[in-house]
């Protein structure tokens, strides 16, 4: 295997306040990672950082191999990194399937053609329809995003990440606010994502995802307490001090 993500000294500082210290994270080609820590541990800030919406202090970020420190969240996004947001980030006056499609143009060199109707482009609408499929949306794809539910709307954002066919998926608590059913709707799904997407994964529900990660980075102000296999870091007695509660 070889690692598709490294992170190497991550820093970020606003003002006086450090959000990541020296972060050091490593994953493997096809891994589901997991990233944990109480509120304020600097969780999304770390995602930010990793996917360019943010610029880091110190520290360097590789993504297969490559050094993209420097480089825009757009050179990024080219490389193969997509994400999804903590907070729903959705074209809501637009279509389930417009949405998609147009996650779909980020990546295609239809994107230089402004003079162009994006609903005649064939293969990018039968491209978005087979996403829409793979999430079990393709019912509803052509209805206005209002019109759908809040764990809909979480299946379409990951759709959308996916349909930009991605070397490495950011999920920022995709399970947040959604019910037992949904829950359970979300985890088959990400179960179903090929292995050859890197998954790194934001999560507080952790019945759901400890059955999903196959390693676990624990933060704390910042810093990453521990990390390794599942067993490892649920086993960590700082863990269950600082995380778990017990």
């Amino acid at each position: 295997m070889s690692a598709v993500l490294e992170v190497d000294g991550l820093t970020k500082t606003f003002g006086g306040l450090k959000v990541t210290r020296g972060v050091n994270l490593k994953v493997e080609r096809g891994e589901r990672h997991l990233i944990i820590g109480p509120n304020g541990a600097g969780k999304t800030t770390l995602f930010n950082l990793i996917a360019g919406d943010l610029g880091a202090d110190a520290g360097t970020i590789r993504l297969a191999g490559r050094d993209v420190t420097a480089a825009p969240t757009a050179v990024r996004a080219q490389q193969g990194i997509a994400r999804t947001f903590q907070i729903l980030t959705l074209f809501g006056r637009d279509t389930l399937l417009h949405n998609v499609m147009l996650a779909i143009l980020g990546k295609s060199r239809l994107r230089w053609r402004p003079w162009g109707r994006l609903a005649r482009e064939q293969q990018v609408r039968e491209q978005a329809l087979r996403q829409l499929e793979a999430v079990g949306l393709a019912a509803k794809a052509h209805l206005p995003l209002e019109q759908t539910s809040y764990g809909e709307k979480r299946r379409l954002e990951i759709a959308m990440a996916l349909a930009q066919q991605p070397v490495l998926l950011l999920l920022d608590e995709p399970f947040a606010g959604l019910s037992a059913e949904e829950r359970a709707t979300v985890h088959a799904l990400l179960e179903s994502v090929s292995r050859e997407i890197t998954v790194v994964m934001i999560e507080h529900d952790m019945d759901v995802a400890l059955a999903f990660a196959d390693r676990i980075t624990l933060l704390h102000y910042g810093e990453v307490i521990t990390a390794g296999t599942r067993q490892q870091v649920v086993d960590d007695p700082r863990t269950r001090e600082i995380y778990l509660g017990h």
